[in-house]
C-alpha cells in the first residue's frame, strides 16, 4: 500500500503524503491501543489508516469516498468480509472534516489523522499543508492562512480521552500563538 502511494501521488502534496499516512498508522496503533483496541479491530484501524487518503491518487475532492471505493473494490480479494470492509469505509469516512466519528475504532482514526494538531509536531505538519494548499490557492498568504487555522482549531474537537487528555492542552497554546501571529499581523 505504501509503495502505491509513494508512486502515484502527485508530488505537491507536501501534506497529503506517504509521510501522512505513515504517521496517521504509527498513531492510530498506538491510540488504539490506549483505547483498548486490540485483534481483528486493531488490524481493521490499520487497513483504513493505509487507505484513508488514497483516494488522493485519483483526485483531491471526495478522496475519502475514493478510498472507500477502492478499498471496496481491493479488500475482499484479501479475505476481508463485506461487514469489515464497510468498517473501513466508515473509519476513512470520519476523517472527512468536518470530523462526526461515531464508533470507537472511527474515534480512533479520526483522532490519528489530526493528533499532530495537539503536539510539538504542529508548527512543521502545519507548514506542510500550507505549501500544499499553495499548489491550488496560490495567493494564499500567511495571514489567510494564520486565519484559517484559527478557525479549524476553533471548531476541532478530539474524540478519543488519550487526545482529549494529552493533546488538548498543546493545541490550546497553539491556537493562542495563532491568534498573536494575527494580531501582530494588523
Amino acid at each position: 500500500m505504501m509503495s502505491k502511494l509513494e508512486n502515484n501521488l502527485p508530488s505537491w502534496l507536501h501534506y497529503h503524503s506517504p509521510a501522512h499516512t505513515q504517521y496517521v498508522l504509527d498513531k492510530a496503533i498506538f491510540l488504539a491501543e490506549q483505547e483498548g483496541v486490540d485483534g481483528r479491530d486493531l488490524f481493521l484501524i490499520k487497513v483504513a489508516a493505509l487507505y484513508h487518503d488514497l483516494g488522493f491518487i485519483e483526485n483531491m475532492e471526495n478522496h475519502e469516498e475514493r478510498g472507500c471505493r477502492m478499498a471496496a473494490q481491493e479488500l475482499p480479494e484479501y479475505g476481508l468480509s463485506q461487514e469489515e470492509t464497510s468498517k473501513i469505509c466508515d473509519m476513512i469516512m470520519a476523517t472527512r472534516i468536518p470530523q462526526q466519528p461515531n464508533t470507537t475504532l472511527e474515534k480512533v482514526l479520526a483522532d490519528a489523522d489530526l493528533e499532530y494538531l495537539g503536539t510539538d509536531k504542529y508548527d512543521e505538519i502545519s507548514e506542510q499543508l500550507y505549501k500544499e494548499l499553495l499548489h491550488s490557492r496560490p495567493d494564499l498568504t500567511r495571514a489567510q492562512w494564520n486565519e484559517i487555522q484559527v478557525k479549524f482549531l476553533c471548531s476541532h474537537s478530539f474524540h478519543t480521552s488519550y487526545c482529549k487528555i494529552h493533546c488538548e492542552a498543546k493545541k490550546a497554546e497553539h491556537l493562542e500563538a495563532l491568534r498573536e501571529k494575527l494580531t501582530s499581523e494588523k
